[in-house]
C-alpha cells in the first residue's frame, strides 16, 4: 500500500548495482528501511541521500516485508547554511550519529519527530553553536522519556544511572560533580532557542558532552560509544 511520509536520512548503504538501503526515522512509522533504486540514466540521487536531510518519501509499505520501498522521493525542507559550514557540518554529523545509534521506536511518535525537525531548523538558522550538543542531549533524552530531574537543593552530585541530583557521590561513581552540577543545572531549563542564555567555558563544555554521552548510553540499551564527539570537540572549542 502506497503512503506518503516525511523523514530524516539516518544512513544511506550501498547495495548492489544502482540500489540503496535507505536508513530512515519517518513521520509516521518510527525506524524504517527503504530500498531505493537509482535508474540507468541519472543513478541515485545522492544529493537526497545526505545524512539528516529532511525528505518526503512515497513509500510501498506491506507488513510482510522488513525492507520497504520507495516510490518517490524529495527534499521538503533544504538546508539553507548548514552545507559549506565546517561548524555546522560537524554538529550535524554528530546529531546523525547519536541518532543512527540511539533512536529505537518503530512506530509513529510525531512529538519526537517534530522535536528533531525543528532542531535542525535550528542548527541551521542559529548562529551560536556552542551550546547547542548540550542542550539537544538534554532536550532528546526528555522526548525518549528519561528526562534528569530537576536538582534538589545544595545537591553536589548528578547520579547518571537514577537521573537525578544527590547528596553523596553513589558507589557506582557514574556521576556528574561539581562545578559540572552548576552548569548541568544551568542548561536543564533551556531550550534550542536559548543556547545563547549560559556561558561554559570550553574544557567544561567538553568533559559535560561526553558525561552527558555516557548518561544516553546508560538509559538507551545496546547504545555503542560514539565516534565523531572528538572532531565536535575539536570545532568547539
Amino acid at each position: 500500500m502506497l503512503h506518503t511520509t516525511r523523514a530524516l536520512v539516518l544512513r544511506a548503504i550501498a547495495h548492489r548495482d544502482r540500489m540503496v538501503v535507505l536508513k530512515t526515522y519517518t513521520e509516521e512509522f518510527g525506524l524504517r528501511s527503504y530500498l531505493v533504486r537509482g535508474n540507468a540514466k541519472r543513478g541515485l540521487p545522492q544529493a537526497l541521500l545526505q545524512p539528516l536531510n529532511r525528505i518526503e518519501l512515497v513509500v510501498d509499505e506491506r507488513a510482510e516485508r522488513d525492507l520497504h520501498h520507495v516510490r518517490e522521493m524529495r527534499l521538503y525542507r533544504p538546508y539553507l547554511n548548514i552545507h559549506g559550514d565546517a561548524v555546522r557540518g560537524a554538529v550535524l554529523l554528530f546529531l546523525q550519529e547519536v541518532l543512527y545509534r540511539t533512536l529505537r521506536e518503530e512506530a509513529s511518535d510525531p512529538a519526537l519527530y517534530a522535536f528533531l525537525d525543528s532542531a535542525l531548523g535550528r542548527l541551521d538558522e542559529t548562529d551560536d553553536l556552542h551550546h547547542f550538543p548540550l542542550v539537544f542531549l538534554l532536550r532528546y533524552a526528555t522526548m525518549l522519556g528519561f528526562a534528569p530531574e530537576a536538582p534538589e537543593a545544595a545537591a553536589p552530585y548528578f547520579d547518571l544511572q537514577e537521573g537525578g541530583f544527590v547528596h553523596e557521590l553513589p558507589l557506582h561513581a557514574q556521576a556528574i560533580g561539581p562545578p559540572l552540577t552548576a552548569v548541568l543545572a544551568a542548561l536543564l531549563p533551556l531550550d534550542l532557542e536559548t543556547t545563547s542564555d549560559v556561558t561554559v567555558p570550553g574544557a567544561q563544555r567538553r568533559e559535560l558532552l561526553d558525561l552527558l554521552l555516557l548518561y544516553l548510553r546508560l538509559h538507551v540499551p545496546g547504545a555503542p560509544e560514539l565516534r565523531s564527539p572528538e572532531v565536535l570537540h575539536q570545532m568547539l572549542t
